[in-house]
C-alpha cells in the first residue's frame, strides 16, 4: 500500500482540532484508503487506542443514512457510548446525505467528536447549507497517484520505463492490484469513467441528454492540453449531426469540472498582465482515464500527455497554474505560489537546434527574471542563458533542489 504522505502531512496539524477535515477528489482516487491511513496514524501514534467510527455512504447497504436526520441519530449514539474519550468519525462520500451539513455541524459541536469527511464533488462546500460550516472546516484535495507514488506502487526501478507506463495507465490506485496489464486496466478505466459520468455528473446535475454529454467529454479529452473554445465544440458536434448551444457545452463542462474529471485552465497575457477571456485549455484529471476512453495513441499524443502530468504535479505542489502568452508565443505553464513564480515549458524531445530555439525562446521572451525551466525526455542537459533544462522523470521525483518540494 502506498502511504499518501504528502496529504497526511498536510492534515496532521489539524488532527484532534475543532475543525472538520474535508477530503475531496475524483471517484476512486484513494479517499477511502486515505481515511484508513489516517485512522491507523491516530490509533497507533497520536491518540493510542482511540475509538473510531467509519461509514461508507456510497455503499447501498448504508442507504438508510441518506434520509434527513438518520445519520445524526446514529452518530449521537456512537458519541454517547464513548463520552469520556474523543471519538474519530470518518464519513466517506457524504454528499448524498440529505442536509449533511447540518448533521456534521451539529455533531462537531459535541466536545468529543473529531470529524473527517470525503466527497467526489468540488462544490461539496459551496451550497447554501454549507454556510453552516463556514470557518469550521479545512479542505484537502486528493488526486490519483503522482509519479513518485506510482514508482512506489509498482516497485519499478527503471524510471523511464515506469514513466511510459504512467503516461499510458495513469495513477488510479486500484490498477496496482491488477498489475497494470493492458486489457484488465482498460476495462477498469472504462467502467470507472462511466461511473464518474453517470453518478457524479448525470445524476447530480439531472442531465437528460447523456449522449451529448459523452460526445462533449470525449472531444475535450481528445483535445486535452489544446486551446479551444465552446464554439469549436459546437461546430464539431454540428459536423457530427448533433446540434447544441455554447451555453449547454459550458454547463456540461462545468459539471465535469465539479466531478474532478476535467480542469479548466485560464490563459494569461504575460505582457498585459491580464487573464484572457477566450480559448482556454482543459486538462483531464488522469491520463489513464483519457487513454482508455478515446482513440488514444501514446506516441502521437505524447506532448499532450506530458502536459497533463506536469500540470497535475504543479497543482500537487501547491501552485496556482495558468497558461502564458507572450505576443504570439505560448508558455505552457505559469506557476504561482505566494511570491514565488515559475515558468515551465514542456516538450517531448528536442533533437534539433530549431526545436530548442522554439522551446527556450518562449521563456526568453517573458519580460521578468523569475525561474524558467524546460522539461523534456532528453537526458542531456540543454540549460542555457539562465534557463534550466531538466529530464522530466527526475523533476517529477523531486530531484530538483530549487523547486517547491514537499
Amino acid at each position: 500500500m502506498v502511504i499518501r504522505k504528502d496529504i497526511i502531512d498536510e492534515i496532521r496539524p489539524f488532527i484532534g482540532k475543532d475543525v472538520i477535515k474535508v477530503i475531496t477528489g475524483i471517484r476512486r482516487c484513494g479517499k477511502s484508503t486515505l481515511l484508513g491511513q489516517l485512522k491507523e496514524l491516530i490509533v497507533r501514534e497520536i491518540d493510542v487506542g482511540a475509538p473510531c467510527f467509519y461509514l461508507n455512504l456510497d455503499d447501498e447497504a448504508n442507504d438508510k443514512y441518506l434520509a434527513k436526520g438518520v445519520l445524526f441519530v446514529e452518530l449521537e449514539k456512537v458519541l454517547a457510548k464513548n463520552e469520556s474519550r474523543r471519538v474519530y468519525l470518518f464519513l466517506d462520500e457524504i454528499h448524498d446525505v440529505e442536509e449533511w451539513e447540518k448533521t456534521v455541524n451539529s455533531i462537531r459541536m459535541r466536545k468529543n467528536a473529531d470529524i473527517y469527511i470525503t466527497g467526489s464533488n468540488s462544490k461539496l462546500l459551496s451550497g447554501e447549507l454549507a454556510t453552516y460550516l463556514t470557518g469550521r472546516y479545512v479542505e484537502f484535495s486528493l488526486a490519483p497517484f503522482s509519479f513518485r507514488e506510482f514508482l512506489v506502487a509498482t516497485g519499478e526501478n527503471d524510471r523511464e520505463k515506469a514513466f511510459w507506463s504512467y503516461l499510458e495507465y495513469g495513477g488510479m490506485p486500484f490498477l496496482t492490484e491488477i498489475g497494470y496489464r493492458a486489457n484488465p486496466s482498460k476495462r477498469y478505466l472504462e467502467d470507472l469513467y462511466q461511473a464518474i459520468l453517470l453518478k457524479d455528473v448525470v445524476r447530480r446535475k439531472n442531465i437528460r441528454d447523456v449522449d451529448l454529454l459523452s460526445r462533449i467529454v470525449r472531444f475535450v479529452m481528445t483535445e486535452t492540453g489544446h486551446v479551444f473554445s465552446a464554439k469549436k465544440i459546437v461546430d464539431f458536434l454540428k459536423h457530427e449531426k448533433c446540434e447544441t448551444a455554447p451555453s449547454t457545452v459550458l454547463n456540461y463542462l462545468r459539471a465535469c469540472e465539479e466531478a474532478f474529471l476535467l480542469t479548466r485552465v485560464e490563459r494569461e497575457d504575460l505582457i498585459g498582465k491580464r487573464i484572457l477571456s477566450v480559448d482556454e485549455k482543459y486538462y483531464v484529471m488522469d491520463n489513464g482515464l483519457r487513454n482508455a476512453n478515446v482513440s488514444a495513441n501514446i506516441s502521437r499524443d505524447v506532448d499532450q500527455l506530458l502536459e497533463v502530468v506536469v500540470y497535475r504535479e504543479m497543482i500537487r505542489r501547491g501552485y496556482e497554474v495558468t497558461i502564458g502568452r507572450v505576443k504570439t508565443q505560448e508558455v505552457d505553464f505559469v506557476c504561482q505560489k505566494g511570491k514565488e513564480r515559475i515558468y515551465l515549458q514542456v516538450a517531448y524531445l528536442m533533437p534539433t537546434s530549431e526545436t530548442r530555439t522554439r522551446e527556450f525562446g518562449a521563456l526568453a521572451a517573458v519580460p521578468d527574471h523569475y525561474e524558467k525551466l524546460v522539461l523534456s525526455m532528453d537526458r542531456f542537459d540543454f540549460s542555457e542563458h539562465g534557463i534550466r533544462h531538466h529530464y522530466l522523470p527526475d523533476f517529477l521525483c523531486g530531484n530538483d533542489q530549487d523547486i517547491g518540494q514537499k
